[in-house]
């Protein structure tokens, strides 16, 4: 069977609905600067562009810049766990001695595994394309799936029951860890600045004041989290994908 070429698109997103996928993968790096951030996304371009596609069970990479001027983030979309353990043995170590070689000095901050378990948009017909992604990462205390799920499950009550939700927002895709501590919320907006207005706005976070948002808010086992804005930077995918 003949070799798969790479395909590099810049600015594009993954769609996180996208059926056959096992398990999700997301990390940060940390860089420093904006203009080594532009500097490893064009290492990791062409680290993959040259390369045929690892055909391993990996359906989809993609790569965002933090506003932040320092991190990178990373997601990937594969068939299952062990075909990422294939690709860490096989194929790992090329591409990164190369974008090493480029950008030295990358601080890699973890790395995590999920599987997604509920999405809220985007509606039927909606013309908008994200322009950024929000990451809200959310800790508890010590592993406990339902936990997890019920968790969302309640965010998702919030959601439905807000009467005055953020126009900026275009879909939320709600993640669990596999080992039952954290939750990830992989969120579409129209631009920065809609999640940046949506902040200001009154209320805790982007919801208003409702007793269904101060119950996630107040939920009990949670430890930490934060957010994070990001700006699409480039997906790679096999070239008939």
């Amino acid at each position: 069977m003949a070799p798969t070429p790479t395909d590099v698109t810049f600015h594009a997103l993954p769609d996180p609905r996208r059926t056959g996928v096992g398990v999700v993968k997301s990390s940060v790096w940390r860089v420093g600067t904006p203009e080594r951030q532009r500097a490893a996304v064009e290492a990791i371009a062409e680290a993959w562009g040259r390369r045929d596609w690892p055909d391993v069970g990996l359906l989809s990479y993609s790569v965002y810049t933090g506003t932040d001027g320092d991190a990178l983030l990373h997601y990937s979309q594969w068939r299952s766990e062990a075909a990422y353990q294939d690709f860490f043995r096989t194929f790992r170590d090329g591409r990164v001695a190369e974008i090493d070689a480029a950008v030295p000095g990358i601080e890699r901050v973890g790395l995590h595994s999920y599987e997604l378990y509920r999405s809220s948009g985007p509606r039927p017909g909606d013309p908008r394309t994200p322009g950024c992604v929000v990451l809200v990462d959310v800790e508890f205390e010590g592993p406990d799936p339902e936990r997890q799920r019920a968790w969302v499950d309640a965010v998702f009550e919030a959601l439905d029951t807000d009467p005055d939700l953020p126009s900026g927002g275009i879909s939320a895709h709600f993640h669990v860890s596999q080992d039952g501590t954290r939750v990830l919320n992989y969120a579409e907006w129209e631009s920065e600045q809609a999640h940046i207005d949506a902040l200001a706005a009154p209320g805790a976070g982007v919801g208003s004041r409702t007793p269904q948002w101060e119950r996630v808010q107040s939920y009990p086992g949670v430890s930490g989290g934060g957010v994070t804005r990001y700006l699409p930077a480039l997906t790679v995918t096999p070239a008939a994908d």
